[in-house]
C-alpha cells in the first residue's frame, strides 16, 4: 500500500481511512485528499529522505543496501514512485528515524537512540585472503591481531569487514578505492542487483554485483576494462557474503 492510498484518493469526494498514529500501535483518521496532492507529498517525502542522508553523511544507495531495500528504490521515488509504506518501513532504521517521520513528518526525526534501531555491534576487519581461506576452512579464525569497526542497524549475521585497496576500482561507483564494506556472511541468497563476495575456484576472492539472463557477476567501474563473469552452468562460485554497507571514513 502506497502512502497516497493512505492519505489521498483519485476521487474528488473525501473520505476517511485508517493509518497508524506515530510511535503508537493506535489508529486515527485522517482523510483522502485530492490526487492534485500527490506530488506535494512524495516532494515532502522525498525532502524528508534527503534531510536524513545528509545528516548521515550517507548516498541514497548506501541506506538502500543497510536496509535490505531494492536498489534503486529512492531512485524511483524521484522518478515519481509513490513510497509504500512497507517499504518505508523497510528503509527507515537505515535512516536512523521512523516510517511515520518519513512518510507524515509525525513524531522524533532522530530514532538513532531508540529501541527500534540495533545496538552497535564490533566486526573483525579482515583480508581478502583471509575470505578465501575462511570459505574453504570454514575455521574459526583467531581475533586477537585484527582491527574492528563498529555498526548500528544492522541484522543479525556473522559480520565482516574489508578494506577497499587503493587500485581497486572494479566496484568504485559504489566503493571507491578507500571504502570500507560490510558483509554477512550468513546471507548467501542470490538477488538481482545486490552484490556479494565471491570465491574462485583457486580460493580468490572478489566482489561484485549479481545480475541475471545472462547469469554474472558484474562490476560497477569507471573502468571499462572490467568485464564481468559469467559462470558456467552448474559451476557457481562459492558466495562467501552479502556486501550489506559500503562507507568512507573523511
Amino acid at each position: 500500500m502506497s502512502v497516497m492510498d493512505y492519505v489521498s484518493g483519485t476521487c474528488t469526494d473525501l473520505s476517511t481511512v485508517y493509518v497508524p498514529d506515530a510511535g503508537t500501535a493506535s489508529y486515527r483518521y485522517i482523510y483522502r485528499m485530492n490526487e492534485n496532492t500527490t506530488q506535494a507529498v512524495l516532494d515532502q517525502i522525498l525532502s524528508r529522505v534527503q534531510s536524513r542522508l545528509d545528516k548521515l553523511g550517507i548516498k541514497e544507495h548506501a541506506a538502500e543496501m543497510s536496509a535490505h531495500a531494492k536498489a534503486g528504490t529512492i531512485r524511483n521515488w524521484r522518478r515519481g514512485a509513490m513510497p509504500r509504506i512497507e517499504t518505508l518501513q523497510t528503509i527507515a532504521p537505515a535512516l536512523g528515524t521512523t516510517p511515520e517521520w518519513l512518510a507524515y513528518g509525525a513524531g522524533p526525526e532522530d530514532a538513532t537512540n531508540s529501541a527500534m534501531v540495533r545496538p552497535s555491534i564490533v566486526i573483525p576487519k579482515i583480508s581478502w585472503v583471509s575470505a578465501g581461506e575462511l570459505t574453504v576452512n570454514d575455521a574459526v579464525m583467531p581475533t586477537d591481531d585484527f582491527d574492528f569497526v563498529s555498526a548500528t542497524g544492522l541484522p543479525d549475521g556473522e559480520w565482516y569487514a574489508f578494506d577497499i585497496p587503493d587500485g581497486y576500482d572494479s566496484m568504485d561507483r559504489i566503493s571507491p578505492p578507500g571504502s570500507v564494506i560490510l558483509v554477512n556472511r550468513k546471507n548467501t541468497k542470490l538477488l538481482p542487483n545486490a552484490c556479494y563476495i565471491i570465491i574462485d575456484h583457486d580460493g580468490g576472492a572478489t566482489y561484485k554485483r549479481y545480475r541475471q539472463s545472462p547469469v554474472r557477476f558484474e562490476p560497477v567501474s569507471t573502468n571499462p576494462s572490467h568485464e564481468p563473469l559469467f559462470p558456467d552452468e552448474g559451476n557457481m562460485p562459492n558466495i562467501f557474503g552479502r556486501v550489506m554497507r559500503s562507507y568512507v571514513d573523511m
